[in-house]
Formats: structure tokens, C-alpha cells, sequence
């Protein structure tokens, strides 16, 4: 594979897994807590990477890895909920706008300082991205409330700041290593839900929605398959072009609202789909 399309490659992957996660979880939000619906999905999720990581005899990461991603599984735990919480208020709109764009431009940000400044190409790449992002995410004819705003602008840089972490964690050489670092995040991510479970007492789910774990497993699994593809990504080359190609994952969500609940996209969204085709080409260059 060209080595500056394997972080697009696996960044195409990444955006795929979190945009059917995002969609499962939007559906769940609808039917239980946006708490609840994550941490089904959390646990599930790392039932099965902890049963990956026994068979594969992969060593724990230790050390300043372990804080890290402590720490990054304490807030993308709660970025996730409040994600989840501000797409149950109603149609995207604004606020996944500003959280797709967020996303995207903290790992930029940060890339801009410890890699240096992109080249031309890559740069124009990365603006395409950052644009197809915004018309993808933000319908104008749909209404946003502030709260909704506020939830989706502190998820944004919650979902940017766990990229950077990732980036940060070094875990081992190989998936094996990936996946235990997965899977130590995932038990903070658990304990934390928990105990916010029973602080806010949301426990409780709405009428007929006893089937949310089942949309909470489907949301934690693709996250988690995600959140492989993003290391693969940001492994292979800059992190800030792995995170806009796997920002763009609100198209995959809006393409199963379309498919699912036939909810057609706008045409801002489709312009923005295309310029994300042309995104992904210049950044692969």
C-alpha cells in the first residue's frame, strides 16, 4: 500500500465503524439513558477484547501508557454519553456539526505542533476535509437547542482529545498490543460508568425500550472497531490527516438514518459527501 494512503485507508475504516456506532447509539439514547446505552455497550465490548487479548498472550502496557489511557477512558466515556445524549434532543444539525469539526481539530492542532507543519497537497487536503465535515454534519433547516449545543461542542473535544491520547500511548508493536491498551481503557470506562450510573440513578428505561442493550452492544463493538482503525491510522502516518478522514464518520451515520429510518439527506450533505471524496484523494497523494 502506498504509505500515505494506509492512514487514509484505515482512517476510511475507522469513520465506517464510529459512524454505525454513533447510529446505534442514537437509537438506543431513544429507548434508555444515553448512560445506560453506553456503558451495555462498554461492557460488552470489552468482554470480547479481553477474551482476544487472553488468547493472543499479549503483554499489559504499563507505566505512563496505563495513566493515559486511564485517563482517556474516563473522558471519552463521558464524551460518548454526552454525544449520545445531545443526538437523542432531536436532528443533528449544529451540534454534530461542531462536534465532527471539534473532532477533527484538536489531533490537527496538536499534529501542527509535534510533526510540523503539513505540505501544500496535504494541507488543502486537510481544509477540503474540515469543510466537507461541516456540510455533511450542519442542516441549516434543522433546530439545535443551546443545551444540545454545549453537549456537543464539549464531546467534540473530548473525541479530539482521546485521539491525541491514542497517538500519545505508543502502545506495543503489534494489534495485540492495541487491543490490551483497548481493553485497560475499557475497565477505567466501565468503573466510571457505573458510578455515574448510580449517582444519577439512570437506571431506567423507557416504554418498550428493554432492547437497548442490544443496540448498546452493537454501538460499543464498532466503537471499539473504530478505535482500532484510528490506531492503525495514526500509526501509518500524520495523526492530523488519520483524524479528518475518521472524523468524517457523521456520513456514515447519515447514510443509515437514510437507509434505516429513511431520513433523505440534504444536498448540503451530499456536496459535502463528494468533497470528502476529494479529501480523501489529496490526502492519499
Amino acid at each position: 500500500m502506498n504509505p500515505s494512503a494506509a492512514p487514509v485507508g484505515f482512517g476510511l475504516l475507522s469513520a465506517a465503524s464510529w459512524g454505525g456506532s454513533d447510529f446505534a447509539g442514537g437509537v438506543g439514547a431513544r429507548r434508555a439513558h444515553a448512560l445506560l446505552v453506553t456503558a451495555a455497550g462498554q461492557i460488552v465490548s470489552l468482554a470480547v477484547l479481553a477474551a482476544g487479548c487472553a488468547a493472543a498472550h499479549a503483554g499489559l502496557p504499563q507505566g505512563r501508557a496505563m495513566v493515559l489511557l486511564a485517563f482517556a477512558g474516563v473522558e471519552g466515556a463521558l464524551a460518548l454519553a454526552l454525544f449520545y445524549r445531545a443526538l437523542s434532543m432531536g436532528a443533528m444539525g449544529l451540534t454534530a456539526a461542531l462536534t465532527g469539526l471539534l473532532t477533527a481539530l484538536v489531533p490537527v492542532g496538536y499534529s501542527a505542533v509535534t510533526d510540523g507543519l503539513p505540505g501544500r497537497v496535504t494541507a488543502l487536503g486537510l481544509a477540503a476535509g474540515l469543510v466537507a465535515i461541516w456540510l455533511i454534519t450542519n442542516n441549516l433547516g434543522s433546530s439545535s437547542s443551546g443545551r444540545a449545543l454545549v453537549y456537543g461542542a464539549v464531546a467534540g473535544v473530548g473525541f479530539g482529545l482521546q485521539l491525541v491520547l491514542f497517538r500519545m500511548v505508543q502502545a506495543g508493536p503489534g494489534v495485540e498490543g492495541w487491543r490490551w491498551s483497548l481493553a485497560a481503557m475499557l475497565v477505567v470506562r466501565v468503573a466510571g460508568l457505573a458510578a455515574l450510573l448510580m449517582v444519577v440513578g439512570a437506571t431506567r428505561t423507557r416504554p418498550g425500550g428493554g432492547g437497548f442493550w442490544v443496540a448498546g452492544a452493537v454501538s460499543g463493538v464498532l466503537d471499539t472497531a473504530g478505535n482500532l482503525f484510528f490506531l492503525a491510522a495514526s500509526r501509518a502516518g500524520r495523526l492530523d490527516s488519520a483524524a479528518v478522514v475518521c472524523s468524517l464518520y457523521p456520513a456514515g451515520t447519515i447514510l443509515l438514518a437514510a437507509l434505516v429510518l429513511r431520513e433523505r439527506p440534504t444536498g448540503r450533505q451530499v456536496a459535502g459527501m463528494g468533497l470528502a471524496l476529494v479529501a480523501v484523494a489529496l490526502l492519499s497523494l
